[in-house]
C-alpha cells in the first residue's frame, strides 16, 4: 500500500512539474504528459534533459549578444529604411496598414528598400551561386549550416574555404552540433591551421547536460564580404543534389540577397557566433556601405530562444489573417499550432484559395503521419492539399495574395516556430513573388490532389497512427 502511494505521489509530482513549466504551450504539455504516462520514470528523465523550459529559454535569451543594439545607430545612417505604408512599392499596403506595422515591429530588423534578390530553385543552382560568390571573397566569408556533410559537394565547400583562408580571407564557420555532428575533424583542424575559425553551435553532449539539446540551430546562412548573402532550405550534402537513391530528386528553394538586407543576415550570424564561440565581434568593416543596384524591399526575420517574440510564427499568422485571394504554402513538415490551424481554416471557409503542398515521400515517418492528421479537417474547410511525387520536396515557401512571399529555413511546424533558431526572408517585390508562384505551379504538375472522400477511407491503423503522432507533434 505504501509503495502504491509513493508511486501515485511520484506521478502527481511529474504531472505537476510538466504542467507548471509548460502551461504557456498546452499542446506541448499534453505531449509530455502522454510520454510520462507511457514510460513514467524514463519519460520524466527525457523531459528533464530535452524539454524546452521557460527559465532555460530566458537564460539563453539573456546570453544572446547585444551586438545589434550597439551598431544600430551606425547601420541606420547607411540604410534605406521603409517606415511608412505609403513608402511601400506595393500599393496594397495602403489598405493593409495593420500588416505593415506588424512586420515593422516584430523584430529589430526593419524593412529596407535597397535590395536585389534572386530566387534559386534547387541545389545545383544554389551551390553554383554560393561557390562563385565565395570564390570572389576578399575580406571575409561567414558560413552557418544545420547540416554540413563531408561528402562530394561538402568537399568542394571545404576545399574552397581552406584556399580562401590561406589567401588571407577571414573564414568563420558554424554548424549545428547535432545536425552536423559528423563533419570531418580533419577539415576542422586544417581550417584552423589555415587561419579560419570553426565552432559547433550547442554540441550534443554539452547541450544535453546543460539542458539545451532541444534548441537546434536550423539556420542556413552564407555572407560574403558583407555585401552578398544566402539563406533558405538547402544545407550542404549530396542528398540535396538528388544523389541519395532512397530519396531521389530533392526539390528545394534558396535565396540570394544583395543590399541592405544583408546587414541582418550578418547580425544574425554574429549573434550566433557569440553564442557558439563566446567571442563578441563588433566590427563595422563587416557592414560596408552598399552601392544600391536594386530597389526591392525585403525584411529579414530571425526567431529562436534568444528572441522575445516567436517572430516567424507571428508573421505567418498576421499574413494569413489578412489574405483575401490566395495562400500558397510549401513545407516538408506541416504541423501548425492552434493559431495557424484556425487561421488557415478560417481563410478557406471565407473563400480564400488555400493550397498546401507537402511531400508524398518524407524523410520522417512520424512527422509525416502527424502532418496527415491535420489534412481531413482542413479539407472539409476547403483547404486544398497536394502531395509531391517527383521526389522529396523540402522548400519552405509561403505566398499571400500579392502582398508578400517568404523564403527561409522555417518549416510550417511547431518546432520551427517555438524551439529552433530559424531565419526567414519576407519579400515584397512582384518579380520575386511571380518567380515563386511559377515554381509553385510547376511543382503542382508533379503532385496529386488529396481527395476528401478517398482520404476518409484510409485504414483504422493509419488513423490511429496519425492520432498518436499528432499527440507527439509539438515535440517533433
Amino acid at each position: 500500500m505504501v509503495w502504491l502511494l509513493i508511486i501515485l505521489f511520484a506521478f502527481i509530482c511529474q504531472f505537476g512539474i510538466i504542467l507548471l513549466l509548460e502551461f504557456r504551450q498546452p499542446a506541448k504539455a499534453v505531449a509530455w504528459l502522454f510520454i510520462s504516462l507511457c514510460v513514467p520514470l524514463l519519460g520524466f528523465v527525457i523531459y528533464f534533459f530535452v524539454a524546452q523550459e521557460y527559465r532555460k529559454r530566458k537564460m539563453i535569451r539573456h546570453r544572446g549578444s547585444k551586438l545589434f543594439r550597439e551598431i544600430r545607430t551606425r547601420l541606420w545612417q547607411q540604410m534605406h529604411l521603409v517606415d511608412q505604408p505609403g513608402q511601400m512599392s506595393n500599393p496594397g499596403y495602403i489598405h493593409e496598414k495593420r500588416l505593415f506595422h506588424l512586420l515593422s515591429n516584430l523584430s529589430e530588423s526593419p524593412i529596407t528598400s535597397c535590395n536585389e534578390t534572386r530566387v534559386l530553385t534547387n541545389a545545383e543552382e544554389t551551390y553554383k551561386a554560393i561557390l562563385e560568390a565565395m570564390e570572389k571573397a576578399r575580406h571575409h566569408i561567414h558560413i552557418e549550416y544545420y547540416i554540413f556533410r563531408s561528402d562530394g559537394i561538402g568537399q568542394k565547400f571545404q576545399d574552397l574555404m581552406l584556399r580562401k583562408a590561406k589567401e588571407g580571407v577571414k573564414v568563420r564557420f558554424i554548424v549545428d552540433g547535432l545536425g552536423s555532428r559528423k563533419v570531418s575533424t580533419a577539415f576542422i583542424r586544417q581550417l584552423r591551421e589555415a587561419g579560419g575559425e570553426f565552432h559547433y553551435f550547442l554540441p550534443p553532449l554539452i547541450a544535453l547536460f546543460d539542458r539545451r539539446v532541444n534548441y537546434r540551430n536550423h539556420r542556413k546562412i552564407v555572407v560574403v564580404d558583407g555585401t552578398t548573402g544566402y539563406l533558405g532550405g538547402i544545407n550542404v550534402g549530396d542528398d540535396y543534389l538528388g544523389l541519395y537513391p532512397d530519396m531521389g530528386f530533392w526539390r528545394d528553394t534558396h535565396l540570394e540577397v544583395k543590399g541592405d538586407a544583408v546587414y541582418f543576415l550578418q547580425t544574425t550570424f554574429l549573434n550566433d557566433w557569440k553564442l557558439a564561440s563566446k567571442e563578441r565581434i563588433v566590427d563595422m568593416s563587416l557592414f560596408p556601405p552598399h552601392q544600391c543596384k536594386g530597389n526591392e524591399q525585403a525584411l529579414i526575420l530571425s526567431s529562436g530562444p534568444d528572441q522575445d517574440w516567436n517572430t516567424i510564427q507571428e508573421m505567418c499568422f498576421g499574413a494569413i489573417s489578412v489574405a483575401s485571394r490566395r495562400i500558397y504554402i510549401t513545407s516538408p513538415y506541416f504541423i501548425p499550432d492552434t493559431a495557424l490551424y484556425e487561421a488557415l481554416k478560417t481563410a478557406a471557409v471565407s473563400g480564400v484559395d488555400v493550397r498546401i503542398l507537402i511531400p508524398y515521400q518524407s524523410d520522417s515517418r512520424l512527422v509525416h503521419l502527424a502532418s496527415l492528421s491535420y489534412v481531413e479537417e482542413l479539407l472539409i474547410a476547403g483547404v486544398k492539399f497536394y502531395q509531391y511525387h517527383k521526389g522529396f520536396v523540402h522548400a519552405k515557401v509561403m505566398i499571400v495574395d500579392d502582398l508578400l512571399a517568404t523564403v527561409g529555413t522555417a518549416n510550417m511546424d511547431m518546432r520551427s516556430f517555438f524551439c529552433n533558431f530559424e531565419l526567414q526572408a519576407v519579400l515584397f517585390d512582384q518579380k520575386a513573388m511571380q518567380h515563386l508562384i511559377a515554381d509553385f505551379e510547376e511543382d503542382l504538375q508533379h503532385c496529386s490532389a488529396m481527395n476528401l472522400e478517398e482520404f476518409k477511407g484510409r485504414s483504422r491503423l493509419q488513423k490511429t497512427s496519425e492520432i498518436l503522432s499528432r499527440m507527439l507533434s509539438p515535440l517533433l
